[in-house]
């Protein structure tokens, strides 16, 4: 398990961009046959991927959260971003098509991670939060979670958002997810943008061609800085910074949140003028 401390925005300024890599950008989250896991101090999260192929993964406990059992003090989201797998959950299955989410609350012992097949494995993506109350083990699919349309094409933000655990949606302690989907020939993501010092986020793009690269953007509204990515790779939010970007093409994006509350809406608008 990685560990990835915080940063102070003052610091942050000073960043090369290698350091700016290093402590933001998670880059390699799907390895066949492993477990990868970053501990962040921002709102101790842990992110993390995970990729059975021919046996099934078990996620126990780490030293680093001295911790029995994964979800001894902790809860868990999970999204799938490869092929068709099962989760087992103390002996409970459930199965995972791409993009299904599944919750799993504090006190689950047993984490068994499988693949339907080798060739087409699933990814499991997992966001981790400190958790205080036992929420029930609770999947959604995909396909049954129609989304609200926002944007437009003119903006070239025309997306589908798909709220998974929310406040009206599947509980938890402090863990939120959701999916963001652009469609074609929409490539901004979170503009006009914001910060929120209640909480820190995490963003996992997904669906982006082998060639394509996303421009992520952080920092203070008035000192702003960009990471490159690439698909399948995540980047850590912390509290102070705005959190937005735009693509060479379309894509998908899960983004998930932990902290002082769960209300999507608490946003701290940074307008276009203050932007640097």
């Amino acid at each position: 398990m990685e560990i990835r401390y915080s940063t102070h925005p003052d610091h942050a300024k000073t960043f090369t961009t290698d350091e700016l890599r290093k402590h933001y950008l998670v880059e390699e989250l799907f390895v066949p046959n492993e477990i990868k896991l970053t501990y962040t101090m921002e709102d101790r999260t842990i992110i993390g991927g995970i990729t059975p192929t021919e046996e099934v993964i078990s996620l126990k406990g780490y030293d680093e959260i001295k911790a029995d059992y994964f979800l001894e003090r902790r809860e868990v989201g999970i999204f799938n971003v490869g092929g068709t797998g099962v989760i087992t959950v103390d002996g409970e299955q459930y199965v995972m098509d791409n993009k299904d989410c599944l919750y799993i609350g504090l006190g689950k012992k047993e984490l068994l991670f499988a693949s339907e097949s080798a060739e087409n494995p699933a990814k499991y993506y997992l966001y981790s939060a400190l958790a205080h109350k036992e929420y029930p083990t609770q999947h959604v699919a995909f396909k049954d979670i129609e989304g609200d349309r926002l944007g437009s094409l003119e903006n070239a933000n025309d997306r589908v958002i798909r709220r998974m655990i929310h406040l009206e949606g599947i509980q938890s302690c402090q863990v939120v997810m959701g999916m963001t989907q652009l469609n074609t020939g929409s490539v901004w993501n979170s503009m006009p943008t914001h910060t929120h010092n209640r909480r820190s986020e995490v963003y996992l793009y997904i669906d982006l061609d082998e060639n394509a690269r996303m421009f992520h953007f952080m920092g203070e509204p008035t000192e702003t800085r960009h990471l490159v990515m690439k698909n399948e790779q995540a980047v850590i939010s912390p509290p102070w910074s705005i959190h937005c970007g735009s693509a060479t093409s379309n894509y998908t994006f899960i983004w998930a949140m932990a902290g002082e509350n769960k209300t999507y809406t608490d946003m701290d608008a940074a307008p276009m003028d203050v932007l640097r």
